[in-house]
């Protein structure tokens, strides 16, 4: 954007238009003074005068006229100016006199104001301009139209020039004349030269009469001007032609060619162009004019915007005395002088300087002495409203001044005053004549908003804006403000919070006084406090006892810069509404109504204030308090702040309704076997920081959903150990004591239903003569391949040796493809490996065992373990077989297995494997004898040399050493299904005091919550 030259480089002013002290008498246009060679030089100096007078095409009309009846050539012979006061007539009358002087004419000028009816009527004082002397027509009495026509003749060309008759007729109507008055010789005289002049080729008459009646001196001498003024229109209105010198399109050329020397039009254009283009963008052209034509009128008026000449024009042009086109000229010719020093490369109304003296006084002529006041007070002084807007908008509006620009254009626009529909500016009327390229359009009504709010005397209706000298509904709320109290603040915050809070998340508690008005339950607590040093305490204690559910509380505190604009709209809501109650104002229909507007917008901005207002979350955490800050609140956004709070600490992971099952796994089974669910439930409620969820539904739920997943199973303590009742299946927890999680490699093997003897046998054998048992353990361990291989080949041992036992089938070999029964319907024990098998029990029927080789567990023990501390398995299936080797050798194993397993349950001996010729006892789960090199029974008092089966420890440590010796308790509840722990704290404390009601609701009121009692209570 290039930047633009100023107005005054542009259309360059005249000399006296720019000078420091500016003459306001060349704009007193007066004919009288002119015809007598007086007044300033524009009007005398023929050239001068035209140089700076624009011809209007009714100018050029009449001076047409003028010419072709002066020459002889026809033409009207009588002219009547009508215009408004003011509006071109006595330059007009002037420039005929000039031009009649030029074509050498005798011309007769006779003003109204500067004749004296007592000492020279009109007809003797035309005789004497024309001749020199009062002769023919002298006399009180109308001479008659002969007398008048000779001298005419005599002296033609002859231009008569009347200005202001009416004011002279009035002056006549005073003096006695016979038994009439100068006044009706006065219309007998003009009656008698208007029919003369019809008849002499080169002479003719111009009067002046006004459109319309400007002030007279009273009501008498007013009825009497109006009287004559009719009387005058007949007399004349038989001949005369009717001009209007200037049109009201053409006010524009006229003003510039009087202001302004020359204009530099390319670049008037240029800027005219860069205005418009940024208005239309803006939205805010004139709707009831083309663009184009607006252009037209806007290049034609320049340097003022068109609002300027038309305001003044047509508004203040109203004013009967503002005489309009002088008056437009005087007044803007005030406001350039004013700006010669500007950058502006155009005029604004905006730009008037209302702290001029000179302006402002003239404007005060015409609106009233009594605004004077009202435009210091709300525009031009340093404490008005006004300059409060202009800092209040920001610094990067500042050196635009934009609220005194905004509040100098209302007023101009305010005149003449009143409420009716066309007074008053329009929002965008405002921001078409205060716009500036640099800035948004936006920012005025901003500034309109503002000054609305601030001006004593600023008025509105229907979205127009005036001044008026009466004090504005706003002034008055001012004065009610200075009422409002803090208490009626606080309640007015109160219910505003009460309307935005909400209760259906949280339970809600404002303002309270101490931690105990704050429920010590596991519900989520949504604490408004505006105190943040009491935040600690809140969350430490509930009343005299330390506070138990800590991660319940949720605090809400303002962030306190927010305070000032939620406290002045309340102060501004409540103010209005002490406005509304107070029946002496005498409230009009419309002013209830623009106030109860007034208090409804306050209440919902109050509501997105409070919002801003109340926006910083501190939440519980192992640190102390963790802020959020919830930020601005979108406008018209009504839902409730707890809805706003549980958005945002959802999105923070600070809030769930919804828990993963593998965060329960992670987080709290991670390295454990179980872990009861009310301790997790309880640590939702009672650790800070830790996860926080709306119900204990949502604990639950995910519960439900890891069992049924199979990330963990549920279930509960039976005879000291985890038993896992469901995994993989629907449950219901109750999170209750005893209840337990249960790790899911646990639960996998409780989960596992173990095969039946019938199962094998109908399954598996059906009517088959035989199945390898390897092959059972297979299929088994195939169906359930997350099981523990050592519980499936365990369960299938069992079921084969109860099936055994039971009849079911037998148990045997296969070898060279013959089936051998070596059990049936007695103990066994099964080894799992080929070449065993089970076999069908008609087969074992057909072929009934001999009578069974027999050997005790007292047998082993007195033979094998009598005078050694060991003995190898194997060895003693061989010394049998060598004995007796008439026997069935797998049936000899088969009976020592057996025995062997027998004496182990019963105590005397134990299994063990030789390593380097050195006994070593087997773990509990390995003691299955199978009869293998190195494998041995050991006497029992050899294994526990290297084993411990019991351990009891008393130990006192340190407090900063407990979870290590927690850690070392997980441990020991591996090896061992049977830990009892038990914590012994020895507190004692010294070198300072407390009350002996603190001991008792904080300490052991604590150790009561906890199910504590001391064995040693001493205090002093």
């Amino acid at each position: 954007m290039r930047e633009m030259k100023p107005f005054s480089m542009v259309a360059k002013p005249h000399k006296d238009i720019f000078e420091k002290k500016l003459r306001m008498d060349v704009f007193a246009a007066d004919l009288w003074y002119v015809f007598k060679g007086e007044g300033p030089e524009e009007y005398k100096d023929p050239n001068l005068f035209f140089k700076k007078t624009y011809l209007t095409q009714g100018l050029n009309n009449i001076l047409d006229v003028a010419k072709m009846r002066l020459n002889g050539e026809g033409g009207d012979p009588i002219i009547q100016l009508q215009t408004p006061f003011g509006g071109g007539k006595t330059h007009t009358l002037i420039a005929l006199y000039h031009k009649a002087r030029e074509m050498g004419a005798n011309v007769v000028v006779i003003d109204g104001t500067a004749l004296d009816p007592k000492d020279v009527n009109i007809w003797e004082e035309m005789e004497r301009q024309l001749t020199g002397k009062i002769d023919k027509l002298k006399g009180p009495t109308s001479p008659g139209k002969d007398k008048i026509r000779d001298l005419l003749v005599s002296k033609q060309p002859v231009m008569i020039l009347i200005d202001e008759l009416l004011e002279y007729a009035t002056k006549a109507s005073g003096i006695e004349v016979g038994r009439s008055n100068l006044a009706s010789q006065l219309l007998a005289f003009i009656q008698e030269l208007t029919a003369a002049i019809s008849t002499v080729e080169n002479s003719m008459m111009i009067l002046t009469l006004p459109s319309s009646e400007t002030e007279h001196f009273d009501s008498e001498a007013e009825a009497l001007y109006h009287n004559l003024s009719i009387k005058i229109q007949k007399v004349v209105g038989r001949v005369e032609m009717i001009y209007t010198p200037v049109q009201d399109e053409e006010i524009y050329p006229v003003i510039r060619r009087r202001l302004f020397s020359s204009v530099d039009e390319e670049e008037a254009e240029n800027i005219v162009d860069e205005f418009i283009d940024y208005a239309d963008q803006e939205n805010i052209l004139p709707k009831k004019i083309d663009k184009s034509e607006y252009k037209k009128k806007f290049i034609q008026s320049y340097p003022f915007q068109p609002e300027v000449i038309d305001i003044l024009y047509t508004r203040w042009g109203s004013f009967p005395e503002f005489q309009r086109t002088r008056g437009v000229l005087r007044f803007l010719s005030l406001i350039v002088n004013s700006l010669r020093n500007s950058k502006n490369s155009l005029i604004h109304l905006s730009d008037f300087d209302l702290n001029d003296e000179t302006i402002k006084r003239e404007l005060l002529k015409y609106a009233g002495h009594e605004y004077d006041a009202i435009i210091a007070s709300d525009i031009t002084l340093p404490t008005s409203g006004s300059k409060e807007v202009d800092v209040t908008l920001g610094s990067a509006y500042l050196p635009y001044n934009i609220g005194t620009k905004v509040s100098t254009t209302m007023f101009l626009y305010s005149f003449p005053t009143g409420l009716s529909g066309k007074n008053g500016a329009s929002i965008k009327e405002i921001q078409l004549s205060c716009i500036d390229v640099d800035i948004p359009s936006n920012i005025i009504e901003v500034a309109i908003n503002r000054l609305e709010d601030n001006l004593l005397y600023l008025h509105s209706k229907d979205n127009r804006y005036l001044f008026l000298n009466k004090i504005t509904l706003n002034r008055v709320k001012e004065i009610k403000k200075e009422g409002i109290t803090d208490e009626m603040i606080r309640e007015d915050e109160e219910n505003l919070l009460n309307k935005i809070l909400g209760k259906k998340v949280f339970d809600v508690y404002k303002w309270p006084y101490n931690s105990k008005d704050i429920p010590d339950t596991k519900n989520l607590k949504l604490v408004i406090e505006n105190d943040k040093d009491l935040l600690i305490d809140f969350l430490e204690n509930y009343g005299d006892r330390p506070r138990v559910y800590r991660n319940t509380l949720i605090f809400l505190s303002p962030l306190e810069s927010e305070r000032g604009v939620l406290r002045n709209a309340i102060k501004d809501k409540l103010a209005w509404k002490l406005v509304i109650e107070d029946k002496l104002l005498d409230l009009t229909p419309d002013q209830k109504n623009e106030v109860n507007k007034k208090i409804r917008e306050l209440e919902n901005d109050s509501k997105e204030f409070i919002r801003n207002l109340y926006r910083l979350i501190f939440l519980p955490s192992l640190d102390g308090l963790k802020e959020i800050d919830l930020g601005r609140h979108p406008y018209g956004m009504d839902h409730s702040i707890e809805i706003d709070i549980q958005k945002r600490l959802k999105n923070e992971d600070e809030l769930t309704e919804k828990l993963s099952p593998l965060i329960i796994r992670e987080k709290y089974l991670k390295g454990k076997r179980h872990v009861e669910t009310v301790k997790i439930h309880d640590s939702f409620y009672k650790t800070p920081g830790e996860i926080r969820i709306t119900s204990e539904e949502v604990f639950k739920r995910s519960i439900r959903e890891g069992v049924k997943e199979g990330l963990f199973g549920l279930g509960d303590f039976e005879d000291d150990k985890p038993y896992c009742k469901f995994y993989k299946k629907v449950c219901s927890p109750e999170l209750v004591h005893g209840e337990l999680l249960i790790d899911a490699e646990i639960c996998i093997n409780f989960a596992f239903e173990p095969p039946t003897s019938e199962e094998i046998k109908n399954d598996i054998l059906k009517s088959d003569d035989c199945v390898e048992t390897p092959k059972i353990l297979q299929l088994y361990a195939k169906l359930n391949p997350a099981v523990d291989k050592n519980i499936i080949c365990q369960s299938v041992q069992s079921a084969i040796i109860d099936g055994v036992k039971k009849g079911d089938f037998g148990l045997g070999i296969k070898e060279d493809e013959k089936i051998k029964c070596i059990s049936f319907q007695r103990d066994c024990l099964v080894d799992l490996v080929y070449p065993e098998i089970i076999i069908n029990p008609d087969l074992c029927k057909e072929k009934p065992l001999h009578p069974p080789f027999e050997i005790t567990p007292e047998d082993i023990k007195n033979l094998y373990l009598d005078s050694s501390d060991f003995f190898e398995t194997k060895k003693i299936t061989e010394s049998i077989v060598s004995e007796s080797p008439e026997l069935d050798f797998n049936e000899i194993r088969q009976n020592v297995k057996v025995a062997i397993n027998q004496g182990i349950k019963r105590g005397y001996f134990l299994l063990g494997i030789l390593e380097e010729g050195t006994p070593k006892c087997l773990k509990k789960d390995e003691l299955i004898p199978k009869l293998t090199i190195d494998e041995i029974i050991v006497i029992p008092e050899l294994c526990k040399k290297d084993v411990i089966s019991e351990i009891e420890l008393e130990l006192e440590v340190s407090l900063e050493k407990v979870a290590d010796i927690i850690k070392m308790i997980a441990y020991l509840k591996g090896p061992f299904d049977d830990v009892d722990t038990k914590a012994k704290f020895n507190i004692i404390v010294k070198d300072g005091e407390i009350s002996a009601s603190d001991y008792e609701n904080k300490i052991k009121e604590t150790l009561e919550q906890l199910d504590i009692s001391p064995s040693v209570e001493l205090t002093k």
